[in-house]
Protein backbone atom coordinates (compact mmCIF):
# COMPACT_ATOMS: atom_id res chain seq x y z
CA UNK A 1 0.00 0.00 0.00
CA UNK A 2 3.17 2.38 0.68
CA UNK A 3 4.26 1.80 -2.64
CA UNK A 4 0.89 2.57 -4.06
CA UNK A 5 0.85 6.10 -2.14
CA UNK A 6 4.12 6.60 -3.52
CA UNK A 7 2.95 6.41 -7.42
CA UNK A 8 -0.36 8.50 -6.35
CA UNK A 9 1.84 11.49 -5.04
CA UNK A 10 4.41 10.32 -7.63
CA UNK A 11 7.51 9.68 -5.37
CA UNK A 12 9.76 8.63 -8.51
CA UNK A 13 12.16 6.60 -5.84
CA UNK A 14 9.18 3.94 -5.70
CA UNK A 15 9.86 3.08 -9.33
CA UNK A 16 13.55 2.52 -9.23
CA UNK A 17 12.12 0.47 -5.82
CA UNK A 18 9.76 -2.21 -7.34
CA UNK A 19 12.11 -2.17 -10.74
CA UNK A 20 14.72 -4.19 -8.76
CA UNK A 21 11.96 -6.22 -6.46
CA UNK A 22 11.06 -9.28 -8.92
CA UNK A 23 8.91 -10.21 -6.18
CA UNK A 24 6.52 -7.36 -7.15
CA UNK A 25 6.19 -8.28 -10.30
CA UNK A 26 3.08 -10.41 -9.40
CA UNK A 27 1.86 -7.28 -6.85
CA UNK A 28 2.09 -5.45 -10.31
CA UNK A 29 0.15 -8.04 -12.93
CA UNK A 30 -2.40 -7.87 -9.95
CA UNK A 31 -2.60 -3.93 -9.60
CA UNK A 32 -3.12 -4.12 -13.44
CA UNK A 33 -6.13 -6.29 -13.29
CA UNK A 34 -8.05 -4.64 -10.18
CA UNK A 35 -7.48 -1.48 -11.57
CA UNK A 36 -8.74 -2.26 -14.86
CA UNK A 37 -11.72 -3.81 -13.49
CA UNK A 38 -12.84 -0.96 -10.67
CA UNK A 39 -11.69 1.31 -14.13
CA UNK A 40 -14.50 -0.93 -16.06
CA UNK A 41 -16.90 -0.58 -13.29
CA UNK A 42 -17.30 3.58 -13.99
CA UNK A 43 -19.02 2.90 -17.51
CA UNK A 44 -21.86 0.49 -15.79
CA UNK A 45 -25.62 1.46 -16.60
CA UNK A 46 -28.04 0.47 -13.99
CA UNK A 47 -30.46 0.37 -16.72
CA UNK A 48 -29.12 -2.85 -17.92
CA UNK A 49 -26.71 -3.80 -14.76
CA UNK A 50 -25.86 -7.60 -15.46
CA UNK A 51 -24.84 -7.07 -19.26
CA UNK A 52 -22.58 -3.58 -18.68
CA UNK A 53 -21.32 -5.44 -15.88
CA UNK A 54 -20.36 -8.41 -17.99
CA UNK A 55 -19.14 -5.91 -20.27
CA UNK A 56 -17.24 -4.42 -17.77
CA UNK A 57 -15.27 -7.86 -16.88
CA UNK A 58 -14.84 -8.43 -20.43
CA UNK A 59 -12.82 -4.70 -21.24
CA UNK A 60 -10.70 -5.38 -18.33
CA UNK A 61 -9.88 -8.78 -19.61
CA UNK A 62 -9.05 -6.72 -22.78
CA UNK A 63 -7.22 -3.92 -21.01
CA UNK A 64 -5.01 -6.25 -18.96
CA UNK A 65 -3.85 -7.94 -22.57
CA UNK A 66 -3.42 -4.22 -23.86
CA UNK A 67 -1.32 -3.57 -21.16
CA UNK A 68 0.68 -6.58 -21.52
CA UNK A 69 0.90 -6.34 -25.23
CA UNK A 70 1.90 -1.92 -24.85
CA UNK A 71 4.98 -3.58 -22.14
CA UNK A 72 5.90 -6.01 -24.74
CA UNK A 73 6.29 -3.47 -27.22
CA UNK A 74 8.09 -0.33 -25.38
CA UNK A 75 10.52 -3.57 -24.06
CA UNK A 76 11.28 -3.76 -27.76
CA UNK A 77 11.57 -1.04 -28.98
CA UNK A 78 13.68 0.42 -25.88
CA UNK A 79 16.08 -2.99 -26.29
CA UNK A 80 16.10 -3.12 -29.95
CA UNK A 81 15.95 0.91 -31.01
CA UNK A 82 17.76 2.63 -28.54
CA UNK A 83 19.52 -0.46 -26.16
CA UNK A 84 17.80 0.24 -23.50
CA UNK A 85 18.90 -2.35 -20.54
CA UNK A 86 15.71 -3.67 -19.44
CA UNK A 87 13.33 -6.64 -18.98
CA UNK A 88 9.83 -7.33 -19.87
CA UNK A 89 9.37 -7.75 -15.91
CA UNK A 90 10.77 -4.86 -14.88
CA UNK A 91 8.30 -2.88 -17.27
CA UNK A 92 5.70 -4.14 -15.73
CA UNK A 93 6.94 -3.99 -12.16
CA UNK A 94 7.35 -0.08 -12.58
CA UNK A 95 4.23 0.58 -15.70
CA UNK A 96 2.06 -1.72 -13.86
CA UNK A 97 2.32 0.41 -10.10
CA UNK A 98 1.70 3.52 -12.50
CA UNK A 99 -1.45 2.09 -13.51
CA UNK A 100 -3.02 2.55 -10.38
CA UNK A 101 -4.03 6.36 -11.61
CA UNK A 102 -6.53 4.41 -14.24
CA UNK A 103 -8.38 4.06 -10.85
CA UNK A 104 -9.65 6.74 -11.50
CA UNK A 105 -11.88 5.89 -14.46
CA UNK A 106 -14.46 4.54 -11.63
CA UNK A 107 -15.41 7.99 -11.23
CA UNK A 108 -17.65 7.62 -14.49
CA UNK A 109 -19.88 5.93 -12.61
CA UNK A 110 -21.04 9.25 -11.12
CA UNK A 111 -22.52 9.89 -14.32
CA UNK A 112 -24.93 7.26 -14.47
CA UNK A 113 -26.82 9.38 -11.89
CA UNK A 114 -26.81 12.40 -13.49
CA UNK A 115 -26.37 14.24 -16.65
CA UNK A 116 -24.81 17.18 -14.26
CA UNK A 117 -22.79 14.79 -12.60
CA UNK A 118 -21.24 13.97 -15.86
CA UNK A 119 -20.13 17.02 -16.96
CA UNK A 120 -18.45 17.67 -13.86
CA UNK A 121 -17.41 13.96 -14.02
CA UNK A 122 -15.69 14.65 -17.47
CA UNK A 123 -12.78 16.52 -16.59
CA UNK A 124 -11.93 14.82 -13.93
CA UNK A 125 -11.49 11.57 -15.83
CA UNK A 126 -9.65 13.62 -18.38
CA UNK A 127 -7.17 14.97 -15.34
CA UNK A 128 -6.79 11.37 -14.18
CA UNK A 129 -5.86 10.16 -18.01
CA UNK A 130 -3.02 12.70 -17.91
CA UNK A 131 -1.81 12.05 -14.43
CA UNK A 132 -1.66 8.73 -15.73
CA UNK A 133 0.51 9.60 -18.64
CA UNK A 134 2.99 11.37 -16.11
CA UNK A 135 3.18 8.73 -14.30
CA UNK A 136 3.74 6.06 -17.12
CA UNK A 137 6.15 8.42 -18.58
CA UNK A 138 8.10 8.55 -15.06
CA UNK A 139 7.70 4.86 -14.62
CA UNK A 140 9.03 3.60 -17.87
CA UNK A 141 11.98 6.42 -17.94
CA UNK A 142 13.38 4.61 -14.68
CA UNK A 143 13.12 1.13 -16.37
CA UNK A 144 14.15 1.79 -19.41
CA UNK A 145 17.23 4.34 -18.05
CA UNK A 146 16.91 6.18 -21.43
CA UNK A 147 16.36 9.94 -22.55
CA UNK A 148 13.37 11.62 -21.86
CA UNK A 149 12.83 11.93 -25.90
CA UNK A 150 13.42 8.31 -26.26
CA UNK A 151 11.19 7.03 -23.47
CA UNK A 152 8.55 9.28 -24.92
CA UNK A 153 8.70 7.99 -28.27
CA UNK A 154 9.10 4.53 -26.61
CA UNK A 155 6.30 4.92 -24.50
CA UNK A 156 4.03 6.42 -27.13
CA UNK A 157 4.17 3.79 -29.68
CA UNK A 158 3.88 1.00 -26.87
CA UNK A 159 0.48 3.02 -25.68
CA UNK A 160 -1.03 3.04 -29.14
CA UNK A 161 -0.98 -0.23 -29.16
CA UNK A 162 -2.80 -0.50 -25.91
CA UNK A 163 -5.22 2.40 -27.57
CA UNK A 164 -6.05 0.18 -30.41
CA UNK A 165 -6.67 -3.10 -28.01
CA UNK A 166 -8.66 -1.23 -25.96
CA UNK A 167 -10.65 0.33 -28.89
CA UNK A 168 -11.28 -2.99 -30.59
CA UNK A 169 -12.55 -4.65 -27.24
CA UNK A 170 -14.49 -1.58 -26.70
CA UNK A 171 -16.05 -2.37 -30.29
CA UNK A 172 -16.01 -6.30 -29.66
CA UNK A 173 -18.60 -5.98 -26.62
CA UNK A 174 -20.60 -3.41 -28.23
CA UNK A 175 -21.54 -6.01 -31.14
CA UNK A 176 -22.09 -8.51 -28.89
CA UNK A 177 -24.12 -7.20 -26.32
CA UNK A 178 -25.35 -9.31 -23.75
CA UNK A 179 -25.55 -12.13 -25.79
CA UNK A 180 -21.63 -11.87 -26.42
CA UNK A 181 -20.76 -11.52 -22.87
CA UNK A 182 -23.10 -14.45 -21.47
CA UNK A 183 -21.17 -16.39 -23.94
CA UNK A 184 -17.69 -15.70 -23.06
CA UNK A 185 -18.82 -16.73 -19.51
CA UNK A 186 -19.71 -20.11 -20.90
CA UNK A 187 -15.55 -20.24 -21.08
Amino acid sequence: MDRIIKAFTFKTEVYKEVEGDPSFTTTAWLIVAVVSFVNSLGSLSFDNFVSSFLAAILNAVFAVVGFALAAYVINFVGKSVYKADVSFEELVRTVGLAYVWQAVGFLGILGSFSVALSCLVAPALFVGAILFLVSAMLAAKEALDLEWMQTIITVVIGWVVYIIIVAVAGFVVSLLGLGGAALFGLF
